[in-house]
């Protein structure tokens, strides 16, 4: 116990040892952290009226950033995939690094559904026994059962390598890698989870269709790895650990071809809406073109398309998407292009008009603004200080040293004691 509770410190030590860089840094990021815990306190004592929600658009800014972000998390598996059952050697060097991306993201996420509650002090009701916990007919209930399971077995997983790396013991296979099995399938699990508790309502017709779930993942599959590629840079930038040049290779191909993917999925759905143009394409009409003046959607939609196109058609010049000074540029454009379309573009023209028609635009206050800016800012502070932890234990550079008390030879003892 005590050597597992010095693994606890020294972590902690070397997650916040840094130069005047890494503080800077990290300070930048509390300056946000303090806006979200105002931001959180008068949202909790002056209820949801401080944000801009209303009866006509009740899912906003926190539940775009939150479909996102889970998607973020779910895409760790495109590291973990190819080191495991692949064995990539390059990626599996490196592998518990996504592992850390994915619990800080998992957190952001349930942030984001706590900032959405408006009341998290009723979080209770939802637990088995003491509340009403409504599994399985609930879909809400399915995410939270994926959510909680996948930032479970992240930090199960993910520790436990690194504190067997710690103390120089060998990882006990028959129960690590079931756990990352497990791990890769509950990846999948959470997005389409949640892709299920959206295109499940009949009266949200954006959302009502069976190709959400595969949109979701293939979005997931380009966003993520984009950010993991930027993250893998800096820590080969600022940190002493290397990370070879074919782990980026392969990661910005899984970005280009699912980012694809997902273009064609965004084409057919808007040739499957617009060509007939019922009242069932009014939500992306609204999103594309505006509808009678309102049209503060549009700018959001053409951007992140121009991104997202972009991007993939830089992606697909191999002279270009090998090229690591670019690289980083190019997955900045496409992981915006994506927030923008998976979030904004997705969320709001889902909600707006409602189911009897009415249109009502919504832009965040700046409470909301306060609260997704901070939780982005928590998510890249606990990255930022479990990637220097992490990245000391695999260099060796903290490990368990023994303390073992020298006793004297026989001799010495015989001399002394006379």
């Amino acid at each position: 116990m005590m050597r597992f509770f010095q693994f606890v410190v020294d972590f902690l030590r070397a997650g916040f040892t840094g130069g005047i860089l890494f503080w800077s840094w990290m300070l930048f990021l509390s300056f946000f952290i303090m806006l979200w815990g105002y931001g959180e306190y008068v949202q909790i004592a002056n209820g949801m009226i401080v944000t801009n929600l209303n009866d006509q658009v009740s899912w906003g800014f926190y539940l775009a950033n939150f479909v996102f972000m889970v998607g973020v998390a779910a895409a760790a598996v495109t590291v973990v995939f190819p080191a495991y059952v692949y064995k990539h050697k390059e990626l599996h060097r490196i592998v518990i690094l996504g592992e850390m991306l994915a619990i800080a993201a998992v957190v952001m996420c349930l942030l984001f559904v706590v900032a959405h509650m408006g009341r998290p002090d009723r979080l209770w009701h939802i637990f088995p026994v003491i509340g009403i916990f409504n599994w399985p007919h609930a879909m809400l209930t399915w995410d939270v059962i994926v959510l909680s399971g996948y930032l479970l077995l992240n930090i199960i997983g993910g520790f436990y390598y690194l504190y067997k790396k710690y103390t120089g013991t060998e990882v006990n296979k028959a129960f690590y890698l079931p756990i990352v099995y497990i791990a890769i399938v509950w990846a999948l699990s959470i997005h389409t989870v949640t892709a299920f508790l959206i295109n499940t309502m009949p009266a949200r017709p954006m959302w009502f269709h069976s190709m959400m779930p595969i949109k979701f993942i293939t979005t997931a599959f380009a966003a993520g790895p984009s950010l993991i590629i930027i993250v893998f840079l800096l820590v080969r930038r600022f940190t002493p650990m290397k990370i070879a040049d074919e782990a980026f290779h392969l990661l910005s191909q899984i970005v280009v071809w699912c980012l694809g993917i997902a273009l064609f999925l965004t084409m057919s759905e808007i040739v499957t809406e617009l060509y007939p143009s019922t009242e069932h394409s009014l939500g992306l009409q609204y999103l594309m073109f505006g509808h009678n003046g309102l049209n503060s959607l549009v700018p959001y939609f053409w951007t992140a398309l121009s991104l997202m196109v972009g991007s993939f058609v830089l992606l697909l010049i191999p002279r270009i998407r090998k090229n690591l000074t670019l690289l980083p540029f190019i997955c900045i454009a496409a992981f915006i292009g994506i927030w923008i379309e998976k979030g904004m573009g997705l969320m709001l023209p889902g909600v707006i008009p409602t189911p009897i028609g009415e249109f009502a635009e919504y832009t965040p206050s700046h409470i909301e603004l306060m609260v997704v800016g901070g939780v982005w800012a928590i998510g890249f502070f606990l990255l930022t200080f479990m990637l220097k932890g992490a990245v000391a234990v695999m260099l060796g550079e903290v490990r368990y040293q023994t303390r073992e008390i020298e006793q004297p030879v026989s001799g010495e003892q015989t001399e002394a004691t006379t």
